[in-house]
């Protein structure tokens, strides 16, 4: 939540089980880095993604 600067809700949504792990999917990942207004949290979402 922190990295992404989006809301609880926000993530809560993203978030789907994977095995037995939880993660937030690529495409949702890549939609906010493309369309996120502040150009630090873009960079800190793209390095979340990698």
């Amino acid at each position: 939540m922190n990295i992404t600067g989006m809301s609880e809700q926000w993530i809560t949504a993203q978030t789907k089980q994977k095995g037995d792990c939880r993660c937030i999917h690529w495409r949702n990942l890549r939609d906010l880095i493309l369309v996120h207004p502040n150009m630090k949290k873009r960079a800190d979402v793209f390095a979340l993604s990698i």
